[in-house]
């Protein structure tokens, strides 16, 4: 695993005012390019946008979780936005109110789906989907998925 710690407060939006999911990610992307995390902003937004067109990414709950491996990725990272109005990831179940960007580099195949399924698993269970959704700052929100989906 690498030593860039897998998010951190400044790749954190809370409470974004964004009109669909190509806005929201997009801000995400952008945390991950002002962080030195993407190389190439509209590059990495061009993959996401790739791997959203095959398959929606939104998820029961309330979740959108768009992802991608690509080239313009320095390191395994992951942004996330509160999304107080909600915006549609396709999900059954109606918009997301939280987003979560997983980007990888493009050679980073097992990095990528190891934080995918952790997050997935944790993401099944309300009570930490709430203390994200409740958390008042991005420390917060950095300090739990820190706490809850990196492997240690």
């Amino acid at each position: 695993m690498s030593t860039s710690p897998l998010i951190t407060p400044e790749l954190v939006a809370i409470g974004l005012v964004a009109k669909d999911r190509e806005e929201a990610t997009s801000h995400l992307v952008d945390l991950m390019a002002a962080s030195g995390r993407v190389t190439d902003a509209a590059g990495f937004l061009a993959d996401v946008q790739k791997r959203e067109a095959q398959m929606a990414t939104g998820m029961p709950g309330g979740v959108g979780l768009p992802h991608a491996r690509s080239e313009h990725v320095t390191v395994p990272s992951l942004a996330v936005a509160q999304i107080p109005s909600g915006v549609d990831f396709g999900a059954p179940d109606g918009p997301a109110t939280l987003v979560f960007l997983i980007a990888a580099p493009a050679s980073g195949d097992a990095d990528h789906l190891k934080i995918l399924a952790a997050l997935a698993r944790k993401l099944v269970h309300e009570s930490f989907r709430t203390s994200l959704k409740e958390a008042p700052d991005a420390q917060t929100v950095a300090d739990i998925i820190t706490r809850e989906v990196v492997p240690s």
